[in-house]
C-alpha cells in the first residue's frame, strides 16, 4: 500500500470514529431528554390530581369549583403539562426506532403520542368547562335537583370514562415502546420486560374497572388500580436510568452501523 493509501485509510478510520462519537453524544442527549420528559409528565400528573381531586370528590363540588377556579385552571394546565411531554417521547425516539421497525415506531407515535395527547386535551377541557357551569350554578342560587347537577354529572362522567380510554391507549403505546426498547437493546432487558409486563397489567385495570358495578375511580391503589403500580414504578426507574446511564453503548454502535449501512445502500 502506498503512503497515500495509508493516509486515506487513516482518514476513513478517523472519520468513522468521529461519527461514532458524534452519534454517541446525540444518543446520550436523547436518553437524558426522554428521561426528563417522563419525570415532568409524571410530576405534573400528580400535581393535577392533588389540586383538583379534593374539589371534584366533594358532594358540593359545583359550589367549591366556583370559589376555587384557580385550582381547576392549574389542574387543567398540569394535565396538559403532563400530556405534551409524554406525547413527545415516541416522536423523539422515532428516528432511532424506525431502523428496527418503522411500523412499530409509527404505532408508538400514534398511540403514545397523538391519541394520548388528544385524550389529555379532552380531560383538560372537561375540567375547564366546570368553571362556567359552577358560576351559573352559584348565580342561580345553588338550586337543588336542577340541570346544573345534570351537566356537572355529565362533565365528571366524561372525565371518568376518558381516563379509562386514556389508560387503554397509554398502555398500548407503552407496550410498543418497551418492545422496541427490548429489541433494540438500548436499555437492559430486565427493564424493558418489566415495562412489558407492567403494560399488560395496566391494560387490564381499565377494562375490568369499566365492568365493575362499583365504578370506582381508576387510580393507583384503588381496587383494580393496584394493577397500575408496576408500570408506574418502572417508568420512574426507567427515567432515572436514562438520565444516569443513558442508552447501552453496544446498542448505540449497532444503531450507528445500521444507519451507515442504509446510507451506503442508498448512495
Amino acid at each position: 500500500m502506498t503512503i497515500r493509501g495509508h493516509v486515506q485509510t487513516a482518514e476513513r478510520i478517523t472519520d468513522s470514529r468521529n461519527v461514532v462519537i458524534g452519534n454517541a453524544d446525540a444518543h446520550r442527549k436523547t436518553a437524558v431528554t426522554v428521561g426528563i420528559l417522563f419525570i415532568i409528565g409524571t410530576v405534573a400528573g400528580i400535581l393535577s390530581g392533588l389540586v383538583t381531586l379534593p374539589l371534584l370528590e366533594d358532594a358540593d363540588y359545583l359550589s367549591r369549583v366556583a370559589t376555587n377556579e384557580s385550582q381547576i385552571v392549574l389542574g387543567a394546565v398540569m394535565v396538559l403539562v403532563m400530556g405534551f411531554p409524554l406525547a413527545m417521547i415516541p416522536v423523539i425516539m422515532f428516528p432511532i426506532f424506525k431502523r428496527y421497525s418503522e411500523l412499530l415506531a409509527l404505532g408508538a407515535v400514534v398511540f403514545r403520542g397523538v391519541l394520548e395527547a388528544v385524550t389529555y386535551i379532552i380531560l383538560a377541557l372537561g375540567l375547564l368547562l366546570l368553571i362556567p357551569l359552577s358560576r351559573e350554578f352559584v348565580n342561580a342560587g345553588n338550586p337543588t335537583a336542577s340541570y346544573f347537577q345534570s351537566l356537572g354529572v355529565l362533565l365528571t362522567e366524561l372525565s371518568y370514562w376518558t381516563n379509562h380510554i386514556l389508560a387503554i391507549v397509554f398502555t398500548i403505546g407503552a407496550g410498543m415502546l418497551n418492545w422496541l426498547f427490548f429489541k433494540t437493546k438500548l436499555i437492559p432487558n430486565w427493564l424493558a420486560l418489566w415495562g412489558l409486563v407492567g403494560a399488560i397489567l395496566y391494560f387490564v385495570a381499565p377494562i375490568v374497572n369499566m365492568f365493575d358495578p362499583q365504578h370506582l375511580p381508576l387510580s393507583l391503589g384503588v381496587k383494580w388500580g393496584y394493577l397500575m403500580i408496576p408500570l408506574a414504578i418502572q417508568e420512574m426507574v426507567f427515567a432515572l436510568w436514562l438520565i444516569a446511564k443513558g442508552f447501552n453503548p453496544p446498542a448505540i454502535s449497532a444503531q450507528v452501523e445500521i444507519k451507515n449501512s442504509a446510507e451506503r445502500q442508498t448512495s
